[in-house]
């Protein structure tokens, strides 16, 4: 997939402002600061489209970008939030929930993983709710370019074994850098491919 035009169309706190749109959505989600705006610059290979902040919990709302003017990438808030109060924390949680189980539009979620960090139990508790609400996600590992090859991947194996304990499953996965560009193809191939059967499925 050629990325030709990448653009930001705005920001939702909730799922009912959410722009009305048909066209295929993919959302971005992680634990705070994981590196998402930096992995939708990756892939869109434009920088400064999504603010990078070093501040955890910076998005705070659902955010949308158009690419080709034929698919949306969608930038949801982080959770396990530093800075924000119990109750906002809860809200977040909610809006998020609510876009992932009710936008008609939304043909796949890419989980983020911090892929320098032993499995954390934020993760795998979002995970865990992913699993049981039946929704169907791959996890990118990201900042794979801050390890060894052989450190990224114990990590990487450590974190699946810990997904057993959720789904028997094993789960589709891409590592990615967005500092060399590691997974940006196998990412824009899973969206592409995605696209396609959706045109292809019948009316």
């Amino acid at each position: 997939m050629k990325i030709t035009t990448a653009t930001f169309q705005g920001s939702s706190p909730d799922l009912a402002s959410c722009p009305t749109s048909a066209l295929p959505e993919f959302a971005l989600i992680g634990r705070s600061n994981v590196g998402k705006s930096s992995l939708i610059n990756m892939l869109t290979r434009s920088e400064g489209l999504a603010k990078v902040s070093q501040i955890p919990g910076k998005t705070q709302l659902i955010n949308f970008f158009s690419i080709n003017s034929t698919w949306n990438l969608v930038d949801l808030p982080g959770y396990g939030f530093a800075k924000v109060g119990k109750k906002q924390r809860g809200g977040f949680s909610a809006f998020v929930s609510d876009y992932l189980q009710h936008r008609p539009n939304l043909l796949g979620t890419f989980v983020l993983i911090d892929s320098r960090l032993a499995p954390q139990s934020l993760d795998l508790e979002f995970l865990h709710w992913m699993v049981t609400s039946g929704l169907a996600f791959i996890l990118a590992f990201t900042k794979t370019d801050t390890l060894s090859k052989n450190a990224a991947r114990k990590n990487v194996e450590a974190f699946l074994i810990r997904m057993r304990e959720i789904t028997e499953e094993s789960p589709a996965y891409v590592l990615s850098s967005s500092k060399d560009g590691q997974g940006r193809s196998e990412i824009l191939e899973l969206i592409e491919s995605a696209i396609l059967e959706r045109s292809d499925a019948p009316a």
